[in-house]
């Protein structure tokens, strides 16, 4: 019977015990939630690079052509050299390219990055660039994106003015009695209507991306780094060319600018000014080829329509254009026409062009 009592008091103890151990037991901690994803990493669609590859391409090309022509043919070859160009596929290289300039930018790539964490957010940002892009010239550090686009398209057309300039002046250079190139700069060129129809042919052909400068441009963009560029910084307002290579960019650093979103992003590389700049060039490049007669008068149109114009659709493409302010009204005239830049620059050159043709340059 003391036994049975022992017992009992060890078990009452023993529950004793555990009760005390477990008042005192720390409880379990409530799990976490689970941390949202990381944003999408920055990307760009091969079909950009591919698009900006066109416009490099292209560009290095034209920027060999140079005065001091040696023969007739030597004029043919920069006939064909700056002609071989599709004006809406380099003016949609342009853009693509100018959105690959953009990302260069850590200061852009980041700002725009900060709305990326947040899922809800990013949507919402991808969407108003879609329907709006000039939203990405307002986002965090588009000044030092816009700066890069500004600089580098700028060079390229800074070397072109400058090829226009020497072209041009070797057209009446070559002229000259004592200059030993006239005995075959003034004899009228053969064959004049094929190669003004070579030179329309060349232009509608559409051009090739080189794979080597595609997959540059392809790791550049969506590595942030690679090319060679400047820093600046440009404020607006900005270019309809520009606007969209920011908005490009701002598509890519959100990761919104994949292979599944090339409708959104080549939809972004079309600017009809920019187009347009280019199709009149190739219209005066013909219109002046059609007139000319002797070769020194080819080398005109190539310093004219091919350099010069290259120069100028480029600059308008990057800088705009400068604001006039209107003439005072005459009372009951009504207001007077004003020609969009554009074709004001066109109108300009073909009287330009007539006058020298005709001996009054």
């Amino acid at each position: 019977m003391l036994e049975a009592r022992f017992r009992r008091g060890l078990s009452l103890a023993a529950i004793a015990a555990v009760s005390v151990l477990a008042a005192c037991a720390t409880p379990e901690p409530e799990p976490e939630p689970a941390p949202p994803p990381p944003p999408p990493s920055v990307s760009l669609n091969e079909g950009v690079a591919q698009a900006a590859a066109i416009y490099v391409a292209f560009m290095r090309d034209a920027s060999t052509i140079r005065a001091g022509f040696d023969t007739a043919e030597s004029i043919q070859a920069a006939i064909r050299k700056g002609a071989s160009y599709e004006p809406a596929q380099l003016s949609r290289g342009m853009i693509a390219y100018g959105s690959i300039l953009a990302l260069q930018s850590p200061e852009f790539v980041q700002g725009v990055r900060t709305f990326a964490a947040d899922p809800a957010v990013r949507q919402e940002m991808v969407a108003r660039i879609i329907a709006d892009p000039t939203y990405a010239a307002t986002l965090p550090g588009a000044e030092a994106a816009a700066g890069l686009i500004v600089e580098t398209i700028g060079r390229d057309s800074a070397a072109m003015l400058a090829i226009a300039d020497a072209v041009e002046e070797d057209a009446y250079t070559i002229q000259g009695r004592a200059d030993p190139r006239r005995r075959w700069a003034v004899v009228n060129i053969a064959n004049r209507d094929v190669r003004l129809q070579g030179a329309k042919a060349l232009s509608a052909v559409q051009m090739l991306p080189s794979a080597e400068e595609s997959a540059r441009l392809f790791a550049a963009a969506n590595s942030g780094s690679g090319l060679e560029v400047t820093p600046a910084r440009s404020a607006p307002p900005y270019t309809p060319a520009v606007v969209r290579s920011l908005a490009l960019a701002a598509l890519a650093a959100l990761g919104a600018g994949g292979e599944d979103a090339r409708a959104n992003t080549e939809a972004l590389t079309i600017e009809q000014n920019s187009e347009f700049c280019l199709n009149m060039s190739k219209l005066m490049l013909f219109q002046c080829l059609a007139a000319s007669r002797p070769s020194y008068e080819d080398i005109f149109c190539v310093g004219r329509h091919v350099a010069r114009d290259l120069a100028t659709c480029t600059a308008q493409n990057v800088k705009p254009a400068p604001v006039v302010a209107p003439a005072t009204e005459v009372a009951g005239s009504g207001p007077t026409p004003v020609q969009p830049p554009v074709a004001a620059a066109a109108a300009s050159a073909s009287v330009a062009a007539t006058a020298a043709l005709n001996g009054e340059g």
